[in-house]
């Protein structure tokens, strides 16, 4: 009886197929198709709900309830899948915005490297030496001003100055608020930096002063304003500050470069494990 049942199950269709389907299973899972190259199992470690509270607590200013938090382990075991079966099928490739965060990401393990170095007063001396010009301390001027605008002397402007200057000359006590024209420019400039300077009157104007003689009324010399007599009533030269004075932004400026010296190292070391072929293009090939 037993063996006519078997027969009689053994000629079913539906049998046929579950068989043939078992059978398409096993050669998958014997081939590597399914099992052994899915994705490691997902753990939610509790540093992670711990953090993942965390940060809930800093943006709502209370703890998350248990339905919280367990929406947001949730809603992280959902990104881990998405983001593994996204790397699976290569979504990351060819993806500028992918790759520019990774790039990023691996830039950062060089900065934290670089963070923990703690210089040396020795060394962030030798540094300051040998960057002087980074950490110069700009020439600085006071100086007094009358100006002359051309829009309302034209083509006499120059002329006009070179009377007034004249003037000055002969009594530097003068009243000079009858003297030029208005302006919203001061007419006592006090100790500023030639960068600042610079920045108002423009650089051809910050080189004569540089020239002009102290406590003398010169001039004119131009500015993108109009023309101007100057007496410079003060000057300090430029000079590189002792360390003391600006350790803080050597220190950073010391930094920024060990992280910069760590990144090629790193990357040297990197670029050993590969072989760079570049295949320019036609149009490229011909303008070389």
């Amino acid at each position: 009886m037993g063996t006519i049942f078997f027969h009689r199950v053994l000629r079913e269709p539906l049998v046929h197929f579950l068989l043939l389907a078992l059978a398409i299973f096993l050669v998958y899972r014997l081939l590597g198709g399914y099992g052994e190259s899915r994705p490691d199992g997902i753990i939610v470690t509790a540093p992670k709900i711990e953090q993942m509270a965390t940060l809930f607590t800093k943006t709502w200013q209370r703890p998350p309830t248990s339905d919280e938090l367990k929406a947001l382990i949730d809603d992280y075991v959902k990104e881990e899948v998405l983001v593994r079966e996204a790397l699976a099928l290569g979504l990351d490739r060819d993806d500028t915005v992918v790759r520019r965060r990774l790039r990023q990401k691996m830039e950062f393990l060089d900065a934290a490297a670089a963070e923990v170095l703690t210089p040396t007063d020795s060394e962030l001396g030798a540094y300051l030496q040998t960057n002087a010009a980074t950490f110069e301390i700009d020439p600085m001027f006071a100086f007094q001003q009358v100006f002359f605008n051309p829009q309302r002397h034209g083509e006499r402007t120059a002329r006009d100055a070179a009377s007034v200057l004249e003037a000055l000359q002969a009594n530097p006590a003068a009243d000079r608020g009858f003297l030029g024209d208005p302006t919203l420019l001061p007419p006592d400039l006090p100790l500023s930096s030639k960068t600042a300077i610079g920045e108002t009157f423009g650089a051809e104007f910050t080189e004569k002063l540089d020239k002009a003689p102290l406590d003398q009324w010169t001039g004119p010399i131009a500015s993108s304003f109009g023309l101007h007599l100057i007496r410079v009533s003060k000057r300090m030269p430029g000079r590189v500050p002792a360390l003391g004075e600006v350790r803080d932004a050597v220190a950073r400026e010391w930094t920024n470069a060990k992280r910069k010296d760590l990144e090629d190292e790193r990357f040297a070391e990197l670029l050993k494990h590969y072989m760079v072929s570049i295949e320019f293009p036609v149009s490229a090939e011909a303008d070389r």
